[in-house]
């Protein structure tokens, strides 16, 4: 039989690990009607709740603590079989930018900065607790798949709907993820896929790319979009959350994330089955190549021309009108006409000239889904 999904009304397991109780009683109050929870106010408390208790969903783990601190305790669950699986969210002070690389780099996913804000803690702890759901559901839709597939090839159809569907719950929790740890996105990642999925059916006909976008990878394209951004869970939030320009130094360090990105996709797909989770292909060209340029001026890899993967091409395009669009703490957001100038002007440069040729012949539609997923608070113009 076909593994079930765990019981919704089974609450999640979350290990908290801090030295100050004041900081415990925090976390305990904001997640305790939600999750189950287990305190350990030291690392080697924590090691002994692991080794007698069930095993956590998540540990929230302070950096700061005396004998083996946080760093040191990720370490260590890392290189533990039973416990390297588990995800670990850092609580540290805004600004230990070393700490936050130095936690990421020992396998931690994600920050959860002091003082903490409710609205956020709850959303990034929600969001790696459907990612690891999720995980388990394709993990266990694909031990079952290889069993069926020889038994029973009359269910094929059936178990790739659901593994579709395992496929859509992937992308939203990690879009998700982005989505929480940049405040100044909003509705981007809406508008844009809705761009790239336009720039895609307009370009079907195109004698350079008919034969590649068929509507099974129009549509992959459109779900895929959301990724473009994900590498940006690895910036460290004093950068990413800046308010204000970023340093030349600091905005090296944004620039990484295309290659965070598209890192953390293609090690999600290794191994994959092409009909499994090999759809992340197309996430990986996306979020690792959307900031090249047609001209190789672009980054991570200076790519030029086709070189540059076409869906990150089409996400080029997308993403700078929509950021030109959207008000950000630098700047005030651009008009329609003007952003198109842009747009109009980077082609061949910037800018496949074929997605900018579908751009201008689409603007009217571009601008009413400019509109139709404007933010709340009007931070985007198409007018």
């Amino acid at each position: 039989m076909t593994p079930s999904p765990p019981s919704p009304e089974a609450p999640a397991r979350i290990l908290i690990v801090d030295d100050e109780p004041l900081n415990i009683k925090v976390l305990v109050d904001l997640l305790g009607g939600t999750y189950r929870l287990t305190v350990a106010k030291s690392g080697n408390q924590a090691l002994q709740r692991l080794q007698s208790g069930p095993t956590p969903d998540l540990i929230l783990l302070d950096v700061m603590m005396p004998g083996i601190d946080g760093l040191e305790l990720c370490r260590i669950l890392k290189e533990t079989p039973a416990y390297a699986d588990i995800p670990v969210i850092f609580v540290t002070a805004l600004g230990d930018v070393d700490d936050e690389m130095r936690g990421f780099e020992l396998g931690a996913v994600d920050y959860l900065t002091k003082p903490i804000s409710p609205a956020v803690a709850q959303a990034r702890v929600r969001t790696h607790l459907q990612l690891r759901a999720a995980k388990r559901v394709l993990e266990d839709y694909s031990r079952a798949l290889e069993d069926e597939v020889r038994q029973r090839t009359d269910e094929l159809m059936a178990r790739s709907r659901q593994l579709g569907e395992a496929q859509d719950v992937t992308i939203r929790a990690l879009a998700s993820l982005a989505e929480t740890r940049d405040n100044e996105t909003g509705n981007h990642i809406r508008r844009t896929q809705h761009y790239v999925r336009l720039l895609a059916e307009g370009l079907s006909n195109h004698p350079r790319f008919k034969q590649h976008l068929d509507a099974d990878t129009v549509e992959l394209l459109f779900k895929s979009a959301p990724l473009h951004d994900v590498g940006k869970v690895g910036i460290p939030d004093a950068i990413l959350l800046k308010p204000g320009r970023l340093t030349d130094t600091e905005m090296e360090v944004m620039k990484t994330h295309a290659a965070l990105g598209r890192d953390a996709l293609m090690a999600a797909a290794e191994g994959a089955d092409p009909d499994g989770i090999g759809f992340l292909r197309l996430a990986c060209d996306i979020a690792g190549g959307h900031h090249e340029k047609w001209d190789g001026t672009g980054y991570p890899h200076g790519l030029a021309g086709n070189d540059i993967p076409f869906a990150a091409r089409l996400m080029a395009v997308a993403d700078v009108y929509d950021a030109l669009i959207s008000r950000r703490v630098y700047k005030a957001p651009f008009s329609h006409e003007q952003a198109m100038t842009v747009i109009r002007e980077g082609r061949g440069r910037h800018f496949d000239p074929a997605i900018v040729d579908v751009m201008v012949e689409r603007e009217t539609e571009v601008r009413a889904i400019a509109l139709r997923f404007a933010d709340p608070e009007s931070d985007v113009t198409a007018t």
